[in-house]
Order: structure tokens, then C-alpha cells, then sequence
């Protein structure tokens, strides 16, 4: 077998992938669908081989669980977490770190850990700034902490997934929903009293610097209305938090016929009160989703249950030939000549402290506007406007759209939990319910997946029959047989575990499970011992990525926000990789042998 053509080829063509996933010399999706092409016209496996992993069953519901994600996402269901996971600011780091992962990482292991990561980037970076607190003592340790939640089920991670669905292809039993959760749960209760307790302390303590107005920024003003059903009415402007908002300054407040400005950090909000704040479009439109916070008085437009499929936000400039010259807000209809409202207003060198509807509309005044999503279509080419332009888009949908999210994803971990359907049924049927519904659009649903993450993993399934048909797999498992066998069947469990951790850390860990999939399986067989204790050290190194910030996607995502260099993720991820994977073989050996 050592002398046939298909053995070479295979081989040379897999170390030379693994360099170039390496180097990064060329996109992921690139090296892995070329090498499958090599493969194949180097007829070691057929067209049909190559291709069975895009009708892989874990590929297929990786697919689907990236438009139950993208839903969740979508409707704003996750941002309702936000007040519960980020406390005041009299608390200590341990207990603010503690607030935060526990709950993240028990969400983790029953929705796809990268739009956690994307929903909490901008909340955290929000706060941290608010506070005077450090981005990068809290980034890493919720990627962390996402990606050792996703060890305790089925569809806490693809890689998971794609173990399943390698298992099932190859006539074997899958995973269960909660077959790695002996595994996954000490390896996560244990990683985050790490995190908590040690593991911030190796983190740095970089700061970027908060956003401050200069007289040439564009201020917006808005105007709210505090009502009744705000939670701090009689607390001062301090303790209510809106004195150190990102990119938005409270300057005035309007009590009666009482004008308090500039508002101090000790003056008490109450009932009735008009708020007036300067700021940016994105926080903007944040802070109007405040209960209590009353934008305008209008039945056909609720600011808190809006639909932001059907309305966005624009930014538009205020021509000289526009009908809105010379009428105030209240005056212009705009909301029936143009079916949307004024959201805040920005006079170019000028600070506006008139009530909104009281201001008069002149020549080249930007208006951000809340509007069906056909208005730039629409009035783009009138004489009514000299630019139109999109701008900040918060996730929004009425409150029976986000509660029917939440049930149908509980409803479907449910279903597959209890084994009444298969996974791939449950959610395939839940993003049709999404769509149907209109929780999320038919181009949301497309745009949520990710085809390039799926083109890797389905190319890796051809790499994977490649190298075990050409002996390549069998050749490398009975090497590490040689080498680990004088330590016992703890040598060999160790020895599959160090070789996925390497593989993983140093290339995307999907490839790394599917490649060394057929390797592992090859290892199990020789020594005529059960496969599922090898798979399983297999598929928790794999998802042990922590010592590099290319080795999962949520390390790569924090690392920008977090202001990371590469070698923060050794000092930090070094030391947990080693608690991580002793605690794993132990509990591994003890449970299956």
C-alpha cells in the first residue's frame, strides 16, 4: 500500500493543505474545495464520493441551524438578555464575569455560539465604555465560555454536528442530544471558575477610547418623554446610567415650563420630564427601544414593537426646493406624505434645544427618519431631498414574533431532545414556521447561512473518504499505535487528543475533525475496542480551541473589539488547554474503560 500512486498523491496533497490552512496563503473554502478537485482527478475517490457531504445530515443541519440562529437574531430575542447579564457598576470583576458566562455559556449549548458572540460584541463594548471598564477582560472569556457550553449537547457547535453525521455515514450509532454532557459539563463548570477566578487576571487591560462629540461631528437631537413605565423615575441622571451613554449626551431636560440645562450628573428624572440628547444615529435609535422612553404619540408607529424588515432607518438632507421649508415638525404630516417619522434632527453647526415638533425645517437640515423600506426607492430621485442614505438598522420585530421564536426553538431542543423527531426534522421544521411567519424574511434565511463555512465542511467530507480509501488513514493511526501503545489505551486517548488539539488550534476545527475522523475510526478498530470513547476525545479536543485566535470562529471575533494580540490567546488559552484536556481523559478513561 506504501508504493501505490493513490497513497502518495493522497498524502502529499494533505500535507500540503495543512500548510497552506497554516501560512493562510490562500481562503479556507479555496484550499479545501481544491484539494477535493485534486483528489478526484487523481480518481482517488469518485465525483459521488467527493460530493457526499453536501447531503451529509450534520452539513444539512448545520445549514438550518444557521437560520434558526440568524431568526433569533433577527427579532432581537437574544438582545433581551442584555439588562440580565450585565450588572451595576459597584461589582466586582469576578462577579460581573460570573453574571455574564454562566448564563451565556448554559445558552451556547443549544444555539450556535457565533451570533452569541456578534449580539454581545457591541452590548459589552457599549458597556464596558459606560462604565470605564476594560473590553478585553470580558471578550475573551465569553468566547471561551460560548465554546465550552457547546460541549454539552448535540448542537452546541457544528463541529458536533458534523461528528453525528461522520458517525451515521458510516453506519455507526450518533451522538445523542446530551452524549457529550458527562464530558461537557465539568470541562465547562471548571473552564469558567478558571475564567472567573484566574484566567482574566493573564488578560490584558486595554481600554479604547470611548466616543466623545467634537464640534465637527454630527449631532443628532432627539427628544423623549419619560412616562410612567420607566424603571428609574426619582433616581438621578447618574444613577439612571444615561450620563455616560456611548456616542449620546444628555445636555437638557425640559420639566414643564422649566428649562434645566445644561443637566447635571445629581439632577432626579421624573414623570413627564423631556429628555434632549445629542448623539449618533446607532444610539439613537437604541435608546428610543427604552421602556419608558416615549419618542412621539402615535398610534400608527410603535417605536418599541416595530418591524425592521418592513421599516428602516435613513438619513436625509433637506433640499431647497423641499416642501418641508419654513414648517415645523409637528406641522409637516410627514408621516402621511411620506409614511415615516422624524426620529432626531442634526443642524450643522448648531445645537437645537426647542421641543422637536416645535422646530422649524430648513434648507440642508439631516433628518434620521424611521420609514417603510421602500422610501429611498421612492423618493431618491425627487426634489424633496438632496441625498438620501441608509443608516443604522437595529434588529426589531413585535413582541409576538420574538416570544413565537423563543417557543419554537425551545419547542424544537425539545422534540429532539426527547428523540420524538430527528434533529434535522425539528429544525428544518421551525425555519419553515420563521419564514412562514415572517420572523424572518426569505432573503434573511439565506443571508444567515454562512455558504462558505458550509463548502469547507462539505468539501472535508470527500478530503476525509479520501484519506481513509488511499490507506493515509491507516498508516497514520497504526504510527500512533506504534508510538502510544507501550502507555496502554491512556496513551492512545491521550495521544488522538494531542493530535486533534494541534490539528484543531492550528487549522479551522471542522476540517480537523472530518479529516481525522477516518484516522481515529482506523485507531479504535486495530486495537478491537469501542469507537465511541476515541470519537468522543476526538470531537471535545476539537472543540477545545483556545491557544489561537484562528481556531475558532468567536476567538476572531473578539479579537479586533477587544483590542487582542495573538499572544493574549496563548498566555490565557495555553494553560486552560491543559486543565481542559486532563480533565477530559480522566473523565473519558473513567467512564468507558
Amino acid at each position: 500500500m506504501l508504493e501505490s500512486f493513490e497513497f502518495w498523491y493522497t498524502l502529499i496533497i494533505f500535507i500540503a493543505l495543512t500548510v497552506v490552512l497554516i501560512k493562510e496563503i490562500v481562503n479556507p473554502e479555496i484550499a479545501v474545495f481544491s484539494a477535493l478537485m485534486l483528489y478526484i482527478i487523481g480518481d482517488v475517490v469518485s465525483v459521488k464520493e467527493a460530493f457526499s457531504g453536501f447531503s451529509n445530515e450534520g452539513m444539512l443541519t448545520i445549514a438550518i441551524l444557521f437560520v434558526v440562529a440568524g431568526t433569533l437574531q433577527n427579532t432581537g430575542a437574544i438582545n433581551k438578555l442584555n439588562p440580565f447579564l450585565f450588572g451595576k457598576k459597584n461589582t466586582g470583576l469576578k462577579r460581573k464575569l460570573a453574571r455574564i458566562l454562566f448564563p451565556i455559556s448554559f445558552l451556547s449549548a443549544f444555539l450556535n455560539n457565533t451570533p452569541i458572540v456578534a449580539m454581545l460584541i457591541p452590548s459589552v463594548k457599549s458597556w464596558t465604555e459606560k462604565y470605564n471598564l476594560s473590553p478585553s477582560k470580558f471578550l475573551i472569556p465569553i468566547s471561551y465560555a460560548t465554546i465550552v457550553g457547546g460541549m454539552c449537547t448535540l448542537i452546541g457547535t457544528s463541529t458536533n454536528l458534523i461528528v453525528h453525521g461522520l458517525l451515521l455515514e458510516n453506519n455507526l450509532e450518533g451522538f445523542s442530544f446530551f452524549e457529550l454532557a458527562p464530558i461537557g459539563i465539568p470541562v465547562g463548570i471548571l473552564t469558567l471558575l478558571y475564567l472567573i477566578f484566574f484566567g482574566h487576571k493573564l488578560l490584558p487591560n486595554r481600554k479604547t477610547p470611548s466616543f466623545n462629540f467634537s464640534e465637527g461631528s454630527r449631532e443628532f437631537v432627539i427628544e423623549l418623554k419619560v412616562t410612567d413605565q420607566y424603571s428609574h423615575i426619582g433616581k438621578t441622571i447618574e444613577q439612571a446610567g444615561l450620563r455616560h451613554l456611548t456616542g449620546l449626551y444628555l445636555f437638557q431636560i425640559e420639566r414643564g415650563k422649566e428649562t434645566i440645562a445644561p443637566a447635571s450628573s445629581g439632577e432626579k428624572i421624573l414623570i413627564e420630564d423631556r429628555l434632549f440628547f445629542t448623539g449618533v444615529p446607532n444610539t439613537i435609535i437604541e435608546l428610543q427601544k427604552e421602556p419608558g422612553l416615549q419618542l412621539v404619540k402615535d398610534p400608527h408607529f410603535n417605536l418599541k414593537n416595530y418591524d425592521s424588515d418592513e421599516r428602516k432607518t435613513f438619513e436625509v438632507v433637506v433640499s431647497p426646493t423641499s416642501n418641508l421649508i419654513g414648517k415645523s415638525v409637528r406641522d409637516s404630516d410627514f408621516r402621511n406624505v411620506y409614511d415615516g417619522i422624524i426620529l432626531a434632527i442634526h443642524r450643522n453647526g448648531e445645537r437645537i434645544k426647542k421641543k422637536i415638533g416645535d422646530v422649524i425645517l430648513r434648507q440642508g437640515d439631516t433628518l434620521l427618519i424611521l420609514a417603510n423600506k421602500n422610501f429611498k426607492k421612492k423618493w431618491y430621485n425627487s426634489n424633496q431631498f438632496y441625498l438620501i442614505s441608509d443608516s443604522h438598522d437595529t434588529p426589531s420585530k413585535p413582541l409576538w414574533q420574538v416570544y413565537l421564536s423563543l417557543f419554537l426553538f425551545l419547542g424544537m431542543v425539545l422534540l429532539a431532545a426527547l428523540k420524538i423527531i430527528p434533529l434535522i426534522s425539528a429544525m428544518g421544521l421551525a425555519a419553515i414556521i420563521f419564514v412562514i411567519t415572517k420572523s424572518i424574511s426569505g432573503r434573511g434565511a439565506l443571508n444567515s447561512i454562512n455558504w462558505k463555512v458550509l463548502l469547507i465542511i462539505a468539501s472535508s467530507f470527500g478530503i476525509a473518504a479520501a484519506v481513509q480509501k488511499s490507506g493515509v488513514a491507516n498508516f497514520i493511526a497504526e504510527n500512533i499505535i506504534v508510538i502510544a501503545n507501550p502507555f496502554g489505551t491512556m496513551g492512545i486517548i491521550i495521544a488522538v487528543y494531542l493530535i486533534t488539539v494541534v490539528y484543531g488550534n492550528l487549522i479551522y476545527r471542522n476540517t480537523a475533525v472530518i479529516t481525522l475522523f477516518p484516522i481515529v475510526l482506523a485507531v479504535a478498530n486495530s486495537l478491537g475496542l469501542a469507537v465511541l470513547p476515541f470519537i468522543l476525545t476526538m470531537t471535545i479536543a476539537a472543540n477545545s480551541s483556545f491557544a489561537t485566535p484562528i481556531s475558532y470562529q468567536t476567538n476572531l471575533m473578539v479579537y479586533g473589539p477587544g483590542g487582542y494580540k495573538y499572544a493574549d490567546y496563548l498566555k490565557v488559552g495555553m494553560p486552560l488547554q491543559l486543565i481542559v484536556g486532563v480533565l477530559s481523559i480522566i473523565l473519558i478513561s473513567t467512564l468507558y474503560f
